[in-house]
């Protein structure tokens, strides 16, 4: 089967095709190394490429296929890492230059897991330093680039995952999210990323500053898949998810399964929609997208009404949390570091390290009225249907946005409709939906109750279905 073929199989197929003996992990990852190697270096997707040991992993799984051993579900399928999640013997930075030689001597949980299933881990995928930002570069490794168009941002911190995922490097990449990290870069990179209940997918070990460190408060920061169709999220979850008492904020649930996903109509299910939850600026395209799909999801049988929260997201709150804790997180690291790290989060590190306790006490109170304000809402409704992202992607060059649709906005503005889904704690994806005028893609998020992520994979995989946003295939030079 040519290179371009395989590639394009979803881990769904890719795995069956490998139980089935029509392909082999071997020429499996040989086809993704080949592509990596053609293609990554025009857009940065990953900044390690594991092609020695994934190369192992492989005959290693086609030995285990020829003795006809026993096959985890993601047998043969390969993997991308975010480079802050850590793999044993492969290198892994929090795309940050203060760990530039850094080599775990152990895998994180999802990691063990995905091996433990089959999965072939290919390489690191780029993100910002420690995932300070919504976008994906750093001092390190440099820029990711959309796969639609380079000239424009993949959304981050976990862009480099998505653009692999869009880019057919990979059929699935992990992500991490504590204010939109996969949801933004899945939006922006027109793929399907899925911010998890906080605690359904541990996340052990991390680094001193890194996203996960930062959920010592609340409920803020969760790992996810971001694959190209629903049904690849639904197993990949199903391999990360589960509890593990390495990681004390991992929720007592196993057994947990996402396949097969649930056919027919979405009858039964109370939708609200809401384009901007009252408070957003968005670009107009956005909205229209959104719009569309609240029909979409309607004339499925879904009941669907207009309705939001009535919570506006706290920004300057939110803001003073994360700031605190990774200004903490890296106090010793600044006084050798800081000439290497990137100025900007050096400067709002410094803003942020003589912050009263008491203010930073009095926000995290903040973000738990917030949180209370926002679940009662799902009381009534099942899901919460919104634009991921106020605006399609924008132009590198910028921090974010200054304007939308010709009003100023504040500089988290544009990820509010992310920020508030990791206040509360709730599980969300962000679902392929629609099209600029330039062919740049726009996502919808598709929001939930806690612990309910078959609900939300159930909507997310009728509308893939209704719209199927793989009839667009990506051409790259």
């Amino acid at each position: 089967m040519p290179d371009n073929e395989i590639c394009f199989l979803t881990a769904v197929q890719m795995a069956e095709a490998v139980r089935k003996k029509r392909l082999s992990p071997v020429e499996i990852t040989e086809a993704f190394l080949r592509r990596i190697e053609q293609i990554n270096p025009s857009f940065n997707a990953y900044c390690t490429v594991a092609a020695e040991s994934a190369f192992k992993q492989a005959q290693e799984a086609e030995d285990m296929v020829m003795r006809k051993a026993r096959l985890g579900v993601l047998h043969g399928v390969p993997v991308a890492v975010k480079d802050f999640v850590f793999t044993k013997g492969i290198r892994t930075t929090a795309g940050s230059k203060i760990y530039e030689d850094f080599i775990p001597s152990q895998d994180a949980v999802i990691v063990e897991r995905l091996k433990a299933a089959g999965a072939i881990i290919i390489g690191k995928t780029n993100t910002s330093e420690f995932g300070w930002i919504a976008l994906t570069y750093n001092r390190l490794f440099g820029e990711t680039h959309n796969p639609w168009n380079k000239e424009y941002v993949s959304g981050g911190s976990s862009g480099g995952s998505a653009a692999a995922v869009a880019l057919r490097l990979a059929p699935i990449a992990t992500g991490s999210d504590i204010g939109g990290s996969i949801r933004v870069p899945g939006s922006f990179c027109g793929v399907l990323g899925l911010k998890t209940t906080f605690g359904l997918v541990p996340q052990y070990p991390d680094f001193p500053g890194g996203e996960t460190y930062l959920t010592g408060w609340g409920h803020m920061c969760s790992a996810g898949p971001i694959t190209n169709t629903v049904a690849d999220a639904a197993l990949a979850l199903q391999v990360m998810a589960g509890r593990d008492d390495r990681d004390p904020r991992s929720l007592p649930v196993t057994g947990q399964r996402y396949l097969p996903l649930p056919e027919g109509n979405l009858k039964g299910l109370r939708i609200a929609w809401s384009r901007d939850l009252g408070f957003v600026t968005i670009d107009p395209q956005v909205g229209d997208v959104a719009e569309a799909a609240a029909k979409v999801l309607s004339s499925l049988g879904a009941t669907v009404e207009e309705a939001h929260p009535g919570v506006i997201f706290p920004e300057a709150d939110f803001s003073t949390v994360i700031g605190v804790r990774l200004a903490a997180a890296l106090q010793n690291h600044m006084v050798k570091y800081r000439d290497v790290m990137d100025p900007v989060l050096v400067r709002f590190l410094d803003r942020m390290k003589d912050k009263l306790a008491v203010d930073y006490d009095r926000s995290c109170l903040k973000l738990l009225e917030c949180q209370d304000a926002i679940r009662p809402f799902f009381d009534k409704y099942d899901l919460l249907l919104t634009p991921s992202v106020a605006l399609p992607p924008f132009k590198s060059g910028m921090l974010n946005p200054r304007e939308i649709d010709g009003k100023k906005v504040s500089p988290l503005g544009w990820t509010a409709f992310c920020c508030l889904m990791n206040i509360s704690g709730l599980p969300a994806a962000s679902v392929p939906a629609g099209w600029t005028q330039d062919g740049l893609p726009i996502g919808i998020q598709i929001a939930g109750r806690r612990l309910e992520e078959n609900t939300v994979l159930r909507a997310a995989a009728a509308f893939e279905k209704s719209v199927p946003w793989q009839s667009k295939r990506l051409t790259v030079d």
